[in-house]
C-alpha cells in the first residue's frame, strides 16, 4: 500500500468496524465486511475522486454489508451450540453492560435503512450530505430516515421501560465495540 492510501484509510478502520458491527450485529461478519471493504479500497484506490475519501470508503463498506445481510437472510444464521449456550447462560453484571445491551437490542429492531442512517450520523459523525452519498439516497431521505429512526428508537426504549425520557442518560453509541 502506498503512503497516501495508508494515511487516509488507516484512521478510518475503527469507525468502519463500528459501523459494520452496528449494521450486521455480528462481530465476525463485521470484521469480514471490513476486510472485504479494505481489499476493494486498495484495489480501486486509483478510481477514487479527489477530496475526502471517507464517504467513498463507507459506501463500499455499506454495499459489502448489505450484500452480506441479503446472503444471511437467504441462508439463515448459523450459531454453534457452544456459543449459543454461553451467551444464554452469561448474565451481564454491570449496569452499563445492560444499558448497552438494551440499546443494541433496540437498534436491532429498527429497519435497516433507519439503522444505517442513525449509525452514520449519530455514531460516525457524518454530515447529512456524506451519509446521502454513502447510502445513495437524497439528503431529504437521510433526514427523514434519521428522524423516524430516532423516534422509533426512543419509542422502543420507552416501551421496554428503559428509563423515562427525563432521567434516561443519553446513550453513548461510540462506546459500542
Amino acid at each position: 500500500m502506498n503512503g497516501d492510501l495508508m494515511a487516509e484509510v488507516q484512521p478510518m478502520i475503527p469507525a468502519l468496524r463500528r459501523y459494520a458491527r452496528g449494521l450486521l450485529r455480528d462481530p465476525a461478519a463485521a470484521d469480514d465486511a471490513v476486510q472485504d471493504c479494505l481489499e476493494r479500497v486498495v484495489a480501486n484506490w486509483h478510481r477514487r475522486r479527489d477530496g475526502n475519501p471517507r464517504p467513498w470508503v463507507f459506501t463500499i463498506l455499506h454495499n459489502v454489508a448489505v450484500t452480506q445481510m441479503r446472503q444471511r437472510a437467504r441462508r439463515g444464521i448459523a450459531v454453534p451450540v457452544e456459543d449459543a449456550a454461553g451467551a444464554l447462560a452469561t448474565r451481564p453484571t454491570q449496569e452499563d453492560g445492560l444499558a448497552q445491551h438494551d440499546i443494541l437490542a433496540a437498534l436491532a429492531l429498527l429497519p435497516d435503512d433507519q439503522r444505517s442512517v442513525l449509525l452514520l450520523i449519530s455514531v460516525e459523525d457524518m454530515s447529512y450530505a456524506e451519509a446521502s452519498r454513502v447510502l445513495g439516497v437524497p439528503m431529504g431521505t437521510v433526514m427523514s430516515r434519521l428522524s423516524r429512526g430516532r423516534e422509533r428508537l426512543r419509542a422502543i426504549l420507552n416501551e421496554r421501560g428503559i428509563g423515562t425520557p427525563a432521567n434516561r442518560p443519553r446513550p453513548n453509541l461510540r462506546s459500542i465495540p
